[in-house]
């Protein structure tokens, strides 16, 4: 059956939004190139984005609610019901499924009792698999409301649920600390965070990404401590000073740094499948063998 017409917002949410929005789309040569921004902006409003947001948008921008509509289920970021506190996202794609991310977001819809893009009853966690967050140097990933959450497992990323349905501060690994999904919505509409230390805190990339760019400008590695991604250590026990890598990509227990003929200190090569004879890869052969 056709919708009736979206409801409009209450007339002290609407002049609030619309002084917003008005600011928005100052910003822009063009007031259509406004939209994401806007979406966010009533996200932050509502927690997804509604039909009512969208007939906003739309008035705000002279266009057709289908054009707004288009957009706004073209993103991911954009939620279309409402949902929980912290959208809980579990890379699923190739290298993070492999590093144990299938394994990680089975245990989280068991350990919550929800399935994918589903919210706890206690409307603080919504949970969903994302197909690659960009990290996969950190691999596997979990990201909280857009931060990283990197080298993850099955325990440590049941502990960080339940962290943050007990209102425990949560820290992420690289990135400004945590706010609630509307909060970061509205951050993403383009307005100040506001909150004391958060914008200091934002973080980059992380070390383990800069690994490539640092040999190629002839630098050499400082020597690195990294924490198993199964040590079951307390996240906050990390050794002070010690660079954040993939546990995977840690230097084995025998590596010993050497030094070159003009004196610069070199890495040996790392154990690898091949090179170890406890971890096999198998025979080599010729294509075709």
């Amino acid at each position: 059956m056709p919708q009736l017409p979206a409801p409009d917002y209450p007339a002290d949410v609407r002049a609030r939004l619309e002084a917003d929005a008005k600011e928005i789309i100052g910003r822009y040569p063009g007031s259509r190139s406004a939209l994401l921004p806007l979406l966010h902006l009533v996200q932050s409003e509502e927690g997804f984005v509604s039909r009512t947001g969208m007939a906003f948008c739309a008035e705000l921008l002279d266009l057709t609610t289908a054009e707004v509509t288009a957009v706004a289920t073209f993103y991911s970021m954009y939620r279309r019901k409402q949902g929980g506190d912290y959208q809980v996202g579990v890379c699923t794609n190739t290298l993070c499924a492999v590093m144990g991310g299938d394994a990680i977001f089975d245990a989280l819809k068991e350990h919550l009792g929800v399935g994918n893009n589903e919210t706890t009853e206690d409307g603080k966690v919504t949970l969903e698999h994302i197909e690659c967050n960009a990290a996969c140097d950190f691999a596997p990933v979990v990201m909280v409301n857009w931060e990283f959450f990197d080298n993850q497992t099955p325990d440590s990323a049941r502990r960080l649920v339940d962290d943050l349905r007990e209102g425990q501060t949560v820290q992420p690994t690289r990135g400004a600390p945590l706010c609630t999904y509307k909060e970061t919505a509205r951050i993403l509409a383009g307005f100040p965070d506001e909150r004391p230390g958060a914008v200091e805190a934002t973080g980059g990339a992380g070390p383990a990404s800069l690994i490539g760019l640092r040999l190629a400008k002839g630098e050499t590695a400082e020597p690195r401590v990294v924490r198993p991604r199964d040590s079951g250590a307390p996240r906050d026990a990390a050794q002070p000073g010690a660079e954040h890598l993939s546990s995977h990509a840690r230097p084995s227990p025998d590596h010993h740094p050497t030094t070159s003929p003009s004196g610069t200190p070199e890495t040996s090569p790392q154990q690898t499948s091949a090179s170890d004879p406890d971890h096999p890869a198998g025979p080599a052969a010729e294509e075709g063998e």
